[in-house]
């Protein structure tokens, strides 16, 4: 009788049990998520928007996503990297209203350097949303340098134009005074000098920012080169009573811009003059090595602290303002040099103490096989430039 009893206890369990399972599966099936699927045509569609994009679902998983999104360190495997974005997402999903924000993100998974995206987020019925977001990081930094050199431009002219303004004023002034007016036209002829040769620098940059080295360069000889930029500079250079010295020799040609080559290696030679003592040297030499030919210009003047090193290539920066403005620097002239140099697929370095004088050093690769049988008249090809790996060179002392 009790195993009958236990036996009977034992069918009533397994029927509950067997019964529950069934309900659980039941409401599972229930509240379960369907597979996330877009509409046949749309993947094909956001492919041809030329943005990066990517959906997510109710949860904010990733459904799908473009290389770019990848690229871009938007999203990693299934997830959305960025608070940023979720919490548009979270807005869009509530508000149900298209929303749009230039975003300024921590590109990479250690967050080296950034990338600044325009973001557009919107639902996609009542499942999903996409975000397409466009890189502006290159447009953005563009535009700020643009503005920021309009705002140095704007300064930069003030002064000299404020302080003939201000002359002039002077010499009206002392008109019975013939000692006074020959002093103040002395100073009037100072700044006219500097305020034409800021506008010539910035004449330069404009110049040069629609140069195609590539499509109009020639085979070009850089002793030939060197010696125009140190003609160029003699009257200065005497006026000083400084020798330029040149040495050394690079028989094999570079690819390039001659005019622009002489430029910046006459603004190199014009800096070295400016900063360097009367009587003193300043030395210019070419050397090749390892595929690539070297230029060096050697003062002796101040030298450059390390911290200042990191910025004399920027636009409108001065070691030394006062004795800039002084000696009638503009600012551009290194900016100018590092701006040929990298249209020709070199690069320019500087070597310097406080107290030991400066030596800036240009590289330009030489040119390949391929550049000089077009030059000599036979099947053009595309000019490339062979890889730089050299060590730097001291160039000649002065």
């Amino acid at each position: 009788m009790i195993a009958l009893l236990a036996g009977l206890v034992g069918l009533l369990l397994g029927a509950f049990g067997v019964l529950s399972f069934r309900l659980s599966e039941r409401q599972r099936r229930q509240v379960e998520v369907a597979e996330p699927t877009i509409r046949e045509g749309a993947a094909e569609v956001l492919a041809v928007v030329g943005r990066a994009y990517v959906i997510v679902d109710v949860i904010d998983g990733v459904v799908r996503a473009s290389p770019g999104a990848y690229a871009y360190g938007l999203v990693r495997g299934h997830t959305v990297v960025h608070k940023e974005l979720l919490e548009l997402t979270a807005r869009v999903r509530r508000d149900g209203v298209i929303e749009e924000r230039q975003l300024e993100l921590p590109r990479g998974p250690f967050g080296q350097g950034s990338i600044i995206v325009q973001v557009r987020v919107a639902p996609i019925g009542d499942d999903y949303i996409l975000l397409l977001a466009d890189d502006r990081t290159e447009i953005t930094r563009t535009e700020a340098m643009r503005n920021d050199f309009v705002a140095n431009v704007s300064h930069e002219l003030k002064t000299p134009v404020g302080a003939l303004s201000l002359l002039a004023e002077a010499i009206e002034g002392a008109a019975d005074d013939e000692e006074a007016v020959r002093r103040f036209a002395l100073r009037m002829q100072k700044e006219a000098a500097r305020l034409g040769a800021l506008v010539q620098d910035i004449i330069e940059l404009s110049r040069l920012q629609g140069a195609d080295v590539v499509q109009t360069g020639t085979a070009v000889d850089l002793n030939s080169v060197v010696a125009e930029a140190v003609d160029r500079n003699r009257l200065t250079a005497d006026s000083k009573d400084i020798r330029i010295i040149v040495g050394g020799k690079v028989e094999e040609k570079v690819y390039g811009d001659p005019d622009l080559l002489m430029t910046a290696l006459r603004n190199l030679i014009e800096n070295a003059i400016r900063y360097s003592p009367e009587h003193s040297k300043v030395g210019v030499g070419l050397r090749f090595r390892e595929g690539l030919a070297t230029i060096s210009v050697t003062d002796q003047g101040p030298g450059i602290t390390a911290e200042e090193q990191e910025r004399i290539f920027e636009r409108f920066y001065r070691v030394d303002a006062a004795r800039s403005r002084q000696t009638g620097g503009t600012g551009l002239g290194l900016s100018i040099v590092k701006h040929i140099i990298s249209q020709h697929g070199g690069e320019v370095s500087v070597w310097s103490q406080p107290g030991q004088g400066s030596t800036f050093t240009v590289r330009l690769p030489e040119m390949d096989q391929a550049e000089e049988e077009t030059e000599a008249g036979g099947e053009p090809a595309e000019p490339t430039k062979k890889g730089s790996n050299g060590a730097r060179e001291q160039g000649v002392s002065a």
